[in-house]
This record gives C-alpha cells, structure tokens and sequence, in this order.
C-alpha cells in the first residue's frame, strides 16, 4: 500500500490523540469532566487546554484537506508511491504544528502550517500535471 494512505491513516488520529490532551488539562483545570455541557467547559479551558482544543480543531480541518488532496490524487492517477516523500513531509509538519501550537510557539506553528498546505497543494498539482 503506497505511503501516503498510511500518511492519511495517521494524521485522522491526530485529532484524537490532540482530544486526548485537551481532556487531560480539562482534568487539571476543573478537576472534572461535565458532560452535560462539554462544549461549554471546552471553552473556558485556558493556557495549554486552550492551546490544545484549539489544535485539535486545527487537526480536523487538516485532515479535511488532506483527505481531498489523497481522493484527488488517487482520481487523477497520480503516482501514489513517488508522492510518499512529500507525504511524510506533510506527516512531520502536522505533527510539528501540534507540537508548536501546545508549546505556544506561534511563529514556528505557522511555518509549519504553510508547510503542510504546500504538500498538499504540491499533490494537487501533481495529480493535475499531464503525463
């Protein structure tokens, strides 16, 4: 199975691994979960619960993205085996994003952000290229 599916595979567990975080610092924060209003309670988590909710938002949108990126390369017939390195490049800046985003460090988190969206817009076009 080419690379990139594995890729896809491991960034929809970034969200859940990201929620994970945030339920720790909700544990810390408030020393409890409610349930009947978790929504609520999400949002007056501060400092790195903050962080990390806010992450794990960022994480869904990614895997949006990343997803339409795989189905059109996938439907445009593009190599999915010669697309493996950029894929794990797309893998470690996701992954580095989370990383920045709980460690606050805003300015590396956006150049990792602009790294993922330029692997994904570098599998568009390559599925697009003719050939």
């Amino acid at each position: 199975m080419p690379v990139i599916l594995y890729v896809l595979f491991i960034v929809s567990l970034l969200p859940v691994v990201l929620a994970g975080v945030t339920n720790v610092c909700r544990m810390r924060q408030f020393e409890r979960f409610d349930n009947h209003n978790p929504r609520q309670q999400q949002a007056r988590l501060e400092g790195m619960g903050a962080r990390a909710h806010a992450a794990q938002a960022n994480a869904w949108e990614a895997l949006m993205i990343f997803s339409a990126t795989c189905l059109i390369a996938y439907a445009g017939g593009a190599d999915l085996t010669a697309l493996s390195l950029v894929a794990l490049i797309f893998l470690a800046c996701r992954i580095a994003h989370a990383v920045f985003y709980l460690a606050n460090l805003s300015g590396p988190r956006s150049l990792a952000f602009g790294g993922a969206i330029l692997c994904s817009l570098y599998i568009v076009f390559q599925a697009a290229a003719p050939g």
